[in-house]
């Protein structure tokens, strides 16, 4: 199901699709459990083909919940990297409690990780810079930037500007910026 959507978008958490699977997991499991007690002696093996069956298509959902959560938690891993410790809107509505608590201590252990790299953002340069600075055009206000070296920048609808690169990719990443080409 995630795979089929866009890898921009998280449709919402599919809740009776898994309630649906835990329910036939458990039925499995209880014709399982009934299987084995009724058993006329330890040594009648008639019923160990269904068993096994059964077993099988427990496996077989168990190991299809947890690719789903697994997808699931791996687009939110990518939406932190691509957008911030905040996540957008239209995911936001669409992840569930448990994966907003993931995601908080998620954003705890990378900034942790960061701090005891000298504070080095791993989120900011993800492709390798070919120069420090960059072109860049202003697409919406945004008002004062304080660089790094303490200079202020006015921000304003179609300004441009010659910034640091690391300074400019968060602003890119939300649509602050527009990196010209050819610069």
């Amino acid at each position: 199901e995630e795979h089929r959507s866009p890898p921009e978008q998280l449709q919402p958490f599919n809740e009776d699709l898994i309630r649906q699977v835990f329910a036939e997991m458990e039925a499995l499991c209880d014709a399982n459990r009934s299987d084995i007690e009724n058993r006329a002696d330890a040594n009648d093996n008639k019923m160990l083909p269904s068993i096994h069956l059964r077993h099988s298509a427990l496996e077989y959902n168990r190991r299809c919940v947890l690719a789903y959560l697994k997808s699931r938690l791996d687009r939110i891993v990518r939406f932190r990297w691509d957008h911030g410790a905040v996540l957008p809107p239209d995911v936001q509505s669409n992840i569930q409690e448990h994966e907003k608590q993931w995601f908080i201590k998620y954003n705890r252990t990378l900034a942790n990780y960061m701090r005891s790299l000298h504070g080095l953002d791993l989120t900011q340069n993800r492709v390798p810079p070919k120069s420090l600075k960059i072109q860049v055009r202003c697409v919406e206000e945004y008002g004062e930037l304080e660089t790094e070296a303490g200079e202020i920048v006015m921000l304003t609808l179609n300004s441009e500007h010659y910034l640091p690169l690391s300074e400019c990719e968060p602003l890119i990443r939300q649509g602050v910026l527009q990196h010209m080409s050819g610069s």
